[in-house]
């Protein structure tokens, strides 16, 4: 697989995410996928995201950095939303924040693997 093909299958992927189209999620995520070394499986894995896009009804991936070196891609996403109540433990109550979440993947074949993300839970609490 080259970097090309990666770049393209996760674009893909993004655009999934941002359409909410979870029937074609297990085309981009391996059945065992883990995250942040923990295995969730498919189905966990289309439960965090669908709680995500419930906590932030505005939620919209942007890829703002994508290196990709096959089986491994890198890339910084940048999120412009207004989170609903709670979330990352910060009470955000529907103000408007920005924030970058800096994402590894690990694909097997065509399909993410596994998933190591950090969010930059700082930036946010210096908006509040």
């Amino acid at each position: 697989m080259t970097e090309l093909d990666l770049s393209g299958i996760y674009r893909s992927y993004i655009t999934c995410l941002n359409r909410q189209d979870w029937q074609n999620l297990q085309q981009f995520v391996h059945d065992d996928v883990y995250y942040n070394d923990r295995r969730i499986g498919l189905s966990g894995y289309r439960k965090m995201l669908e709680r995500d896009f419930r906590q932030i009804p505005d939620l919209h991936f942007n890829i703002e950095l994508l290196v990709a070196d096959p089986a491994y891609l890198a890339a910084r996403l940048r999120f412009d939303c207004t989170p609903k109540g709670t979330f990352l433990g910060l009470d955000i109550n529907g103000r408007k924040v920005s924030f970058a979440e800096n994402v590894f993947y690990e694909f097997r074949g065509e399909r993410i693997g596994q998933v190591w993300s950090v969010i930059d839970k700082a930036a946010i609490e210096a908006q509040l």
